[in-house]
This record gives C-alpha cells, structure tokens and sequence, in this order.
C-alpha cells in the first residue's frame, strides 16, 4: 500500500473517494438529511481548500486508489475507505501509519468519528471527549463523538 500527499491535480480523485464511500455507507447508519448534510460539507470545493492548505493523504494499491485523509495539524479529517476496501484491515493500517506521522510532532491526535467508524477508533484506544448531536434538514439528526487518541496510550 502507497500512501501519497494528493496534489490538486487529484481533486477528483479525492471527491470521488469520498462521495462514493458516502453515498454507498452512510445511507445504512443516518437519515437521509444527515447524508445530505455530509455530501454538502465534503463538497468538491472545500476538498480543494483541503488540498491547498492541509495536508491530503491517498492511499493506493497497484496505483488504484482507494482511501483518503486529511491531516490538520493534530486532528485526522474526512477519513474514507472505499467499500470494497472496507473490513479487509486497510483502514487500520492507514491508521498506523498516520499515527506514526503524527507521534512524531504530537503527544494526541484528535478526530471526529462518524457512526461507521466508531467501533474501529474505540479498539485502537481513541476516547470520546464530546458528543454532538446536529439538527440538520430540519428534522433529522446528525450524532457523531470528537475522539482522542493519547500516546502510548
């Protein structure tokens, strides 16, 4: 598995990753506001921002490209895994590997963690700090915990 730094030139690849994983996922664990309300705030544009001020992580086998991250500062953002990609062990060691990187200039990572992926932050030994629960579409709810992650912990 490669992981690459996404240049602007990888904006779509990026978009895609992310829109289909949500598109495909997130319909079995939120109403449909919520998935709404995801699509919008991860929109082409702000992955481009992303793209020019944070650092944006792919992560690809055989050239294929099939996770993406962000990294601000301490904080892991817009984590996907595309689904054919999921339950096989590639989101832990894309894990791994970004923990890795961020040990070597921080003593916690922090995260925002969507129901799909709870259980996963949980086991690698991320605690809930908060708990946020979002009106959106004016009648659906948004739940999700902001995690962290001590080192050595």
């Amino acid at each position: 598995m490669q992981m690459l730094i996404a240049g602007l030139d990888q904006l779509e690849k990026v978009y895609n990753i992310v829109r289909t994983t949500i598109e495909e996922v997130y319909p079995h664990y939120y109403p449909a506001g919520a998935v709404t309300f995801f699509l919008s705030h991860h929109q082409r544009s702000h992955i481009e921002e992303d793209l020019r001020s944070a650092s944006v992580y792919l992560f690809a086998i055989d050239g294929q490209a099939f996770a993406t991250c962000t990294v601000r500062g301490n904080e892991l953002c817009r984590f996907f895994v595309l689904p054919p990609y999921q339950g096989q062990g590639y989101g832990r060691e894309i894990m791994d590997q970004l923990e890795q990187l961020l040990w070597k200039k921080y003593n916690t990572i922090t995260l925002d963690a969507s129901l799909p992926a709870l259980s996963m932050y949980r086991s690698r030994g991320s605690r809930e700090v908060a708990y946020t629960r979002l009106l959106v579409d004016g009648c659906d709810y948004l739940c999700y915990w902001t995690m962290e992650l001590k080192k050595d912990s």
